[in-house]
């Protein structure tokens, strides 16, 4: 008998404060109409400072957890993904396993950057797959606010803090059909964190801690590789584009999303789209667009659903399932 990871639950987490692009344009020289434009983002939303990447893990976990009918107790396997984690070590994994009241289970964290989702959910997908676990939560949370230059607009106009969580079980029932995960570090200084603890990371001044990115050439280097990654899925599946409901997209700009449909040829109310009001979340975008297209009815059971994302490293990766 085939098995298959299937999502049993879904969950979400959004700090309450929200700063807008008109909050921003009283700090740097931008406007909210000259945001927009370059990337669909209109608001994001920013972490209490009693806030961390575990805490927004919790409540995103309890969410998934809850919507799934399972007790934390019953889990095998939690895999997270953050670029922002609490501590360098423990794992932030092992935080959320503390906080869930779980003891039994391994829990790690995955870092590639704004894939970070993808790459843990086709980590916990070859666990069931191959027998290993049976019911694995998977975590994607950031606190992205506390690595940008506030000072620099063509950084902090993107980023936004939250967290998002899937609940995945072993099933008889197709549920995620593949993964594919890429990487090339040759692009590694296009977008980048430094690390000021690390030899050769900076002297621990501001700049030192905050993300770098050279916009333009992300921006080129992203849409013809997501466009490569469509292509690869479809293909190992043997699907038409057509075949695909959803596409549920990173959310770093309304640009690349937009170049990803038309490659897909979908119409963009087939797009979750949450960009504009969440701005990029990293690891976060994907599971957080996905809970929201869930609760509120639009993706349902038994359709197809395409996830794909692209991040510092870079790193990209693809998720084709039945939900």
């Amino acid at each position: 008998m085939s098995r298959y990871s299937r999502i049993a639950g879904t969950g979400g987490y959004l700090p309450k404060q929200v700063v807008t692009n008109d909050d921003l344009a009283k700090r740097v020289e931008t406007s909210d109409d000259w945001i927009i434009e370059r990337t669909g983002i209109r608001r994001r939303h920013i972490a209490a400072p009693e806030e961390t990447a575990s805490s927004m893990a919790e409540i995103a976990a309890r969410q998934a957890l809850e919507a799934a009918a399972m007790d934390p107790g019953a889990l095998d396997l939690i895999i997270l993904a953050t670029s922002s984690p609490d501590r360098v070590f423990p794992s932030t994994a092992c935080l959320l396993q503390q906080r869930l009241g779980v003891r039994s289970c391994a829990a790690f964290d995955v870092q590639a950057a704004c894939s970070g989702f993808i790459f843990a959910l086709s980590i916990a997908d070859q666990y069931i797959s191959a027998g290993n676990a049976s019911r694995v939560l998977v975590v994607g949370t950031e606190v992205n606010s506390r690595s940008v230059d506030w000072d620099d607009r063509s950084t902090c106009i993107l980023f936004g803090d939250g967290a998002g969580a899937v609940v995945l079980e072993a099933s008889s029932e197709l549920g995620i059909m593949s993964t594919h995960i890429h990487s090339d570090g040759h692009y590694q200084d296009l977008l980048y964190l430094p690390n000021p603890a690390s030899n050769g990371e900076g002297s621990g001044n501001d700049e030192s801690r905050t993300i770098r990115m050279q916009g333009s050439e992300v921006f080129k280097v992203a849409v013809n590789t997501l466009g490569r990654i469509v292509d690869e899925t479809l293909e190992q599946n043997g699907l038409q584009k057509s075949d695909v409901d959803w596409l549920v997209p990173h959310q770093a700009n309304i640009r690349i999303i937009t170049a990803t449909a038309k490659k897909l040829q979908l119409p963009m109310e087939r797009v979750v789209v949450t960009v504009d009001e969440q701005g990029n979340t990293s690891s976060a975008s994907i599971p957080l667009a996905f809970d929201e297209a869930v609760r509120d009815g639009r993706i349902k059971r038994g359709q197809t659903v395409l996830m794909e994302a692209f991040g510092g490293g870079f790193a990209w990766g693809s998720a084709l399932l039945r939900y």
